[in-house]
């Protein structure tokens, strides 16, 4: 009995020494990483800008985020959803920022990168330190894991910064993000990221709600990117407000023209709903789910077991305006006790088109246009009879882009169907058309 009291001793004092060699170890590591902090914020200040949106007459802000110095005479980057009102209503808005460092002064809006939510801006100074772009990261040679130290003003409490880690590219996005392990907030967006060289790995651009640590920064590169082409167009000194306006009409244009391409290139997939067969979506920008009606209370009259795929692939325009999505849906539905004309009624509840309308998109959005028909889009038995309605509203403010639905409903059984929508977002009449023909021959029965 003593032995193995002492040996219990023997152990827990053991024990008790690797518990206060692990607990030393774990201070000096954060006594490093403290001091790695410590000094890129010290040396932070006089690069670090918080950038406001005033309202011109009154002179108040009217919204707020970040931004870095990127050059010695002035030039900075932050994100385009910072600057989007200056950008759209230059009369009605104009930009300040204020440095960490207390400095106070006039922006200048000189481009903007749209697609990945970027500008390049100038502020009153001349000789002022700034911020380098991380070699790796230019080179997409950084490895998961490394740590990383996040600037900015959040929530307008004032400037400070914030350690994560460095995750990679996300999946299933149709432009490039870094998963950044780390407390982004608002009026952080449009800060640096930095590696413990103080040099900039990504702009922070966005969290995600509902998760924990879980935010985005746009790649280097892009600002770099973005920073060169300003440096190769000696326009870039006398850039007029209604130049940066036009410019977000291009680039939307050119952005969707892309994006469509690569959805056709990529094709739909035939998968098995039921006795049907479905396009569903191959580019590896979609996110897809299954959702059933079974489990509700009380009992459904119709079953109705659904497949979603929706596209990352939105972008920010204003902040009433997010444009760009994709969505592909379709339902099996079938009646539990509902007779012939009730459920006929039930399908059309069902296959409303689901078009912004009214309200603030008046603003942005002409009215919808409908038109349906009964179509049949190839040879029978393999391609059922479908009641198709098309609609489609255009953009006051882009030409030549649409916001499009596609609702389509099996008619070759009375007490079963399949509804099956294709909703596009920013898309041309002409892709819209052609993507929708696609669509529909690819709904069959099957064998």
């Amino acid at each position: 009995m003593q032995r193995l009291f002492v040996g219990a001793l023997v152990r827990a004092i053991g024990l008790s020494l690797l518990i206060a060699a692990s607990a030393s170890d774990t201070a000096s590591a954060a006594q490093g990483e403290g001091s790695v902090a410590e000094r890129i914020y010290a040396a932070a200040p006089p690069r670090l800008l918080q950038i406001r949106t005033l309202v011109a007459d009154a002179g108040r802000q009217t919204s707020n985020g970040s931004g870095f110095l990127v050059s010695a005479d002035g030039l900075a980057i932050t994100n385009y959803h910072v600057v989007s009102q200056a950008a759209l209503e230059p009369d009605t808005y104009r930009l300040e920022y204020t440095a960490a460092d207390g400095g106070q002064g006039k922006v200048t809006l000189l481009r903007v990168d749209l697609p990945n939510d970027l500008a390049l801006v100038r502020i009153d100074k001349k000789g002022v330190p700034f911020f380098a772009f991380n070699q790796a990261a230019l080179e997409d040679k950084l490895a998961k894991g490394e740590r990383l130290y996040s600037m900015g003003n959040p929530l307008d409490l004032g400037f400070t910064i914030i350690e994560g880690t460095y995750n990679g590219l996300t999946d299933h996005t149709y432009t490039d993000r870094i998963h950044f392990s780390g407390a982004l907030n608002p009026g952080m967006s449009g800060g640096p990221a930095v590696t413990a060289d103080g040099n900039v790995i990504g702009v922070n651009v966005a969290t995600r709600r509902g998760g924990q640590l879980i935010s985005f920064l746009v790649p280097a590169r892009f600002a770099a990117d973005l920073l060169q082409r300003a440096s190769e167009d000696a326009r870039s000194s006398d850039v007029k407000p209604s130049d940066i306006k036009s410019d977000v009409g291009r680039q939307l244009v050119a952005w969707r023209s892309g994006l469509y391409k690569s959805l056709g290139e990529a094709d739909f997939r035939s998968d098995a709903l039921g006795p049907y067969r479905v396009p569903a979506a191959q580019a590896r920008w979609f996110n897809c789910w299954a959702s059933t009606n079974a489990v509700d209370t009380p009992k459904p009259r119709a079953s109705v077991n659904s497949t979603e795929c929706s596209s990352d692939t939105s972008v920010f325009v204003a902040s009433d305006l997010n444009i760009g999505a994709i969505n592909i849906n379709h339902s099996l539905v079938k009646t539990v006790d509902l007779n012939q004309f009730q459920f006929a009624t039930y399908l059309v509840r069902i296959s409303q088109p689901r078009l912004s309308v009214g309200g603030p998109f008046k603003k942005w959005y002409t009215p919808e246009r409908c038109h349906e028909d009964f179509v049949q889009a190839g040879a029978a038995p393999q391609h059922p009879p479908l009641h198709v309605v098309w609609c489609a509203q255009a953009y006051r403010q882009f030409e030549g882009l649409y916001d499009v639905s596609l609702i389509a409903v099996t008619q070759d059984q009375s007490l079963e169907a399949l509804v099956s929508r294709l909703n596009m977002q920013a898309v041309g009449y002409d892709d819209a058309v052609a993507l929708g023909k696609r669509f529909l021959e690819a709904v069959q029965v099957a064998k």
